[in-house]
């Protein structure tokens, strides 16, 4: 039996969607139930509805063989597991946001403060990439809210359409990565339930590029 672990909402729709799609039998985790663990013996699944940042760290301590996450959080988390496949649905990007008037201009701020729900990201971008030290000052939502109030000058947040950050005011001033759902694999169950894993990457990347072929057309 394979263990997959999914991010509670969209990506767990659309990770149902594409494995029903490369054929397997998902019925167990369509079910409506606040259950969090889902099991169908027969199609020989089971699945684990997890926070998203959770994800990665049931898939490397082995609770989980499979994980679906976005790879923003798989960026902040670091875990040891195999990124094996991108899976192209829920496409966003990580962002460093603030006031418009500051594009162009963030570099010649010193000491910035950066408000974030993902202070490994930003550091590791501000310090590696930009040679720049700041202040990273961790939020857990609304993270908007920031430079209107002036705890922080800029943030560095998820950006899907932007709509948030227009309507208060906001813009990207520059972009780290782009991001989206990605498939992680334990690396003991790689091994170990290869003759089952490996199948089912195989089946799933045969029907990405399938998608992939009619949207080009």
């Amino acid at each position: 039996m394979i263990t997959i672990a999914l991010s509670k909402g969209r990506l767990a729709d659309s990770a149902i969607e594409l494995l029903e799609a490369a054929g397997y039998n998902c019925a167990a985790a369509r079910q409506q139930t606040r259950k969090l663990i889902l099991e169908d013996k027969e199609a020989g699944l089971r699945f684990i509805m997890a926070k998203p940042a959770d994800v990665p760290t049931y898939v490397e301590y082995g609770a989980a063989d499979i994980g679906v996450v976005g790879k923003d959080t798989l960026m902040e988390e670091n875990r040891q597991l195999y990124e094996v496949i991108d899976l192209r649905f829920g496409a966003c990007r990580i962002c460093v946001c603030g006031p418009e008037n500051l594009k162009g201009r963030l570099d010649r701020i010193p000491n910035k403060r950066v408000g974030t729900k993902y202070p490994n990201i930003t550091r590791e971008y501000f310090e590696k990439t930009k040679r720049e030290s700041v202040e990273i000052i961790k939020l857990n939502g609304s993270v908007e809210l920031a430079p209107l109030i002036g705890l922080a000058e800029v943030i560095v947040d998820i950006v899907e359409s932007g709509r948030t950050l227009r309507e208060n005011g906001l813009d990207v001033l520059e972009t780290i990565a782009d991001v989206s759902a990605r498939m992680v694999v334990n690396r003991v169950s790689m091994k170990m339930k290869a003759e089952e894993i490996v199948p089912m990457l195989d089946a799933l990347r045969a029907k990405l590029s399938e998608q992939n072929a009619e949207e080009a057309l």
